[in-house]
């Protein structure tokens, strides 16, 4: 199914077919499909809070049906998915003191990893694992792992938030849906809002295998750690800048870039962006935002978000200036021409949109990502065990290898 070359095999594997993934698929020019199905289409098919498809944002636990079943499912069963995740939602006991106990200064991804892994304690594969479930009845057990995990975190994400940035105290509505409920215990009561987090929860789920933090979480769960340690490690991938950490470095090259100008009494247009972002680029460093090791057009889950900005808040100053950076950027550095895509990805609108509801703590974006993510990634994880793929071990090489292969000595 392919060829591997050197500057593949030293180049991050890039474009190397070795993973089976159930759940997405990413088309360089066209984007992500979830289980065949764009953004688009999921927003058009999938239930909402209001119930009907098309009206508003897709609930996540529609799409997360969708991932695991690969069947899009009526309100009704999207409904019962949202009771079943607030039935399994009660931390451990000993993981609340522990949160409380870590330092505010820590970055909340490490806080949200520590505490995931925490709730390792009640993870039902290990323990039948332990007392020697048959291989063929995994799956069984890791799902029930999955759905505990992906029912935990909510209340992990926000006691962390409220913890870091106010007053400790997180009040629960289970009333509502999965992300309607996660935006009342971060302190947040407006439906504009909880539309915001339904889309930023579904369109950050899964981006095919190969991505870092997808690709940790089906590696560790390959060795048969539970979905709890798959997670955890999972969430540690996330928080590279390379990856989820992203999301905050683009809002702060934005703020930056606005400081800088309006402490010179200069207006920030599309000459004082282009100015400051060779300035960036001249000092070896990257624009954040823009560019995607798979994607080669510009990012369909930039371009929903832009749409939910024009529909929910089109006059928003820092929404018009990421807007004037995207009609810029993309020649800028094909000009520069040492990326492969000049174009915007999902990091360089997300903390736009929060930052417009007064959720300003950038520091802390990541974690709603990964909130996001080891959902998705767990819904492959699933299918890991029901198909019953085995440890990943990729071959590695050395450099004298390498030589010889090219030298024919």
């Amino acid at each position: 199914i392919g060829e591997v070359n050197i500057g593949q095999c030293i180049g991050g594997g890039r474009g190397v077919k070795c993973m089976l993934w159930e759940t997405s698929n990413l088309d360089p020019s066209e984007g992500i499909r979830f289980r065949g199905l764009t953004i688009p289409e999921c927003q058009a098919v999938l239930p909402t809070f209001k119930g009907k498809a098309g009206d508003g944002e897709p609930l996540l636990e529609s799409l997360l049906w969708l991932l695991l079943t690969s069947e899009v499912p009526t309100k009704e069963q999207a409904d019962s998915l949202t009771a079943e995740l607030h039935s399994r939602a009660e931390l451990p006991s000993h993981v609340l003191p522990l949160l409380n106990s870590l330092p505010k200064e820590m970055h909340p991804m490490t806080q949200f990893s520590i505490a995931v892994n925490a709730c390792q304690t009640e993870s039902q594969f290990s323990k039948a694992y332990a007392e020697g479930a048959p291989k063929t009845d995994y799956h069984l057990h890791v799902l029930e792992d999955i759905l505990n995990v992906v029912a935990k975190l909510p209340e992990i994400a926000a006691t962390i938030y409220r913890n870091v940035y106010h007053d400790g105290v997180v009040t629960k509505d289970t009333s509502l849906d999965f992300s309607g409920n996660f935006c009342r215990m971060l302190g947040y009561d407006d439906p504009s809002f909880d539309e915001l987090m339904r889309l930023y929860l579904c369109i950050h789920t899964d981006h095919e295998g190969g991505n870092a933090s997808a690709h940790t979480t089906h590696l560790v769960g390959s060795t048969l750690s539970d979905p709890y340690l798959a997670s955890a490690a999972g969430l540690n991938a996330l928080a590279g800048p390379l990856h989820g950490l992203a999301n905050q470095e683009v809002l702060k090259w934005i703020q930056d870039l606005k400081a800088k100008f309006e402490s010179e009494g200069k207006e920030v247009n599309k000459e004082s962006i282009t100015e400051f972002a060779w300035e960036t680029l001249n000092a070896k460093k990257v624009i954040p935002g823009y560019g995607h090791a798979v994607l080669r057009k510009t990012d369909p889950r930039y371009t929903c978000q832009r749409e939910f900005a024009l529909k929910h808040m089109p006059d928003d100053e820092l929404f018009k200036l990421v807007d004037t950076i995207y009609s810029v950027m993309p020649d800028i550095l094909k000009e520069h021409g040492k990326v492969a895509n000049p174009y915007p990805n999902v990091d360089s609108h997300s903390g736009v949109l929060l930052w417009h509801y007064g959720f300003t703590q950038y520091q802390y974006y990541t974690v709603l990502f990964g909130v996001s993510r080891v959902a998705g990634g767990l819904c492959q994880l699933y299918w890991d065990r029901a198909l019953g793929l085995p440890l990943e071990r990729p071959k590695s090489v050395t450099p004298e290898w390498l030589l010889t292969q090219v030298s024919g000595k």
